[in-house]
């Protein structure tokens, strides 16, 4: 290599290897505990009784646990950014790459958009007055310019963290994170100093269908522990430490919802729950007395709101910064800053949906609860495929963090995964007693119909392996050379990266 070369690609900006543990930890446990905690426990509790909802919890969060699994394995032998598009490119070829990559950034663009709608809500309960000049009703919900700026301010100000930089992302998360479990350690004092098991009966309710009610959010609910494996290019230590806080950021998140259900059950009947809008801080009130203490709970919902935003925000800017380095999106998303190493314009494109999303009103939020969530266990599903599949094909695939052991049993787990995400993938369907309303399917078939665009794009027949990537990147250059070749452009050589093949197709349409 010549010094200049020397001196372009040590220019060139590159993803920083700067989070440590803490901060790996941080960004997936506060994924998964956003606000969801504060303004949907009621309706568990309501809908399947206080332990009804705690077993389903438990039993979502065991399931989740078993796909954090799979996880784990393929982020420790496959540490770069972008995770599930990695693992799947890998094992299944270009096409169920891009759909699972879809599929997830669906998944986190719902949520991200959830936080921004659930920020306003908040605030509105700690300044009742926040509500002024309307600007129009949303199925019900009216919307105040006031009250969209809010969630308009924390979009900006979230997009700009990460844009300056995932360690300053990743201080952020730990202190936020922090905070929010000081909130949680005084509501589960209050359950224990004043709660009252009378509150809590009847313990279940609506029997199975009550089960299922609360068990069909739990993806929503658990999904941002694998915005560790989208970082781990990113992250300062050995690739099977990152594995394994996987699994101990799902444990984290079970144990969290388990105590709110309980300490909120405890604070407040069933009666009073079906009336409250934020059950959680309602019930802190109670527990201790105070309206005081039921703000302080909501600011801890708040703080649950950041760490969600920022982490998913930080996952699905790496997804996209890896399937437009695979070719499968346009350059413009794998643009880094100069400066901060960060995928700047696949920031600001989440970003600025997250800015949009308030102006549709509170109204949204259980459409984008719903619509994410079927994405989302797409995207497990065809994980636990790929692992199965790279289990049996390349069984000398080195592995830093082998689930269970030198035998066979990994494979058990990585079937077992593809089982209970097809379990959950049913409940979604119609006649299901969790089914999901039309509004939700509207914006889930919006979504995948926006994918399949870019989905034809991707040429077919691009074999699975350790080479997938590079053989698309191949194929797509040669696509490109074709076409000018036929209008005439200059067809010297074919374009060796995806930006090239973007400026040849920017030639041929001069």
């Amino acid at each position: 290599m010549t010094s200049s070369q020397e001196h372009s690609a040590s220019a060139t900006p590159k993803l920083k290897k700067v989070l440590g543990r803490w901060d790996t930890l941080a960004i997936g446990v506060g994924a998964m505990i956003g606000f969801g905690w504060v303004v949907l426990t009621g309706d568990w509790i309501t809908t399947a009784g206080p332990l009804g909802a705690t077993l389903a919890m438990i039993v979502g969060g065991g399931i989740m646990a078993v796909v954090g699994l799979t996880y784990a394995e393929l982020v420790a032998a496959m540490p770069k950014a972008g995770g599930e598009h990695n693992y799947l490119l890998r094992a299944m070829g270009a096409r169920w790459s891009f759909a699972g990559s879809w599929a997830i950034v669906g998944g986190y663009i719902t949520i991200v958009a959830f936080e921004a709608v659930a920020l306003p809500k908040s605030v509105l309960y700690l300044f009742p007055n926040l509500n002024h000049i309307k600007l129009w009703d949303v199925a019900g919900s009216e919307v105040y310019l006031t009250w969209a700026l809010v969630g308009v301010l924390g979009g900006v100000i979230i997009t700009a963290i990460n844009i300056r930089g995932i360690k300053t992302a990743g201080v952020v998360q730990t202190f936020v994170v922090l905070f929010l479990f000081a909130i949680g350690a005084v509501l589960l004092f209050g359950s224990f100093s004043a709660g009252n098991t009378g509150n809590m009966e009847p313990f279940f309710t609506n029997g199975v269908a009550g089960f299922f009610g609360v068990m069909i959010i739990v993806p929503f609910m658990f999904v941002g522990f694998d915005v560790i494996p989208q970082s781990a290019e990113e992250c300062d230590i050995e690739p099977r430490r990152i594995g394994k806080y996987v699994v101990i950021a799902v444990l984290i998140a079970t144990a969290w919802y388990v105590m709110v259900i309980l300490a909120t059950s405890s604070g407040m009947g069933p009666g009073a729950l079906a009336g409250s809008e934020l059950a959680t801080a309602d019930a802190m009130g109670a527990l201790f007395n105070s309206d005081v203490m039921a703000k302080v709970l909501i600011c801890g919902g708040i703080a649950g709101i950041l760490t969600s935003w920022n982490s998913l925000l930080m996952g699905a800017s790496r997804l996209l910064y890896a399937m437009a380095g695979s070719g499968m999106l346009p350059a413009w998303f794998a643009k880094l800053h100069p400066k901060y190493g960060t995928p700047v314009n696949a920031l600001l494109f989440i970003g600025g949906l997250s800015v949009i999303a308030p102006f549709f009103g509170s109204a949204m939020l259980g459409w984008l609860v719903d619509s994410g969530s079927p994405s989302i266990v797409i995207a497990y599903l065809l994980v636990g495929v790929a692992f199965v599949i790279l289990r049996r094909r390349e069984p000398m695939m080195e592995r830093p963090l082998r689930i269970g052991g030198k035998g066979n049993f990994g494979q058990v787990i990585g079937v077992a995964s593809v089982i209970l995400c097809l379990g959950l993938v049913s409940l979604y369907l119609p006649g299901m007693p969790a089914a999901i309303n039309i509004q939700p399917w509207i914006l889930f078939a919006a979504w995948w119909a926006m994918g399949m665009l870019f989905l034809i794009r991707i040429p077919r027949g691009v074999v699975p392996g350790i080479n997938a990537e590079e053989e698309l990147l191949n194929r797509l250059a040669m696509r490109a050379k074709d076409k000018a070749a036929a209008k005439g452009g200059r067809t010297s050589g074919a374009p060796e990266t995806i930006v090239q093949i973007e400026k040849a197709t920017e030639e041929t349409t001069r």
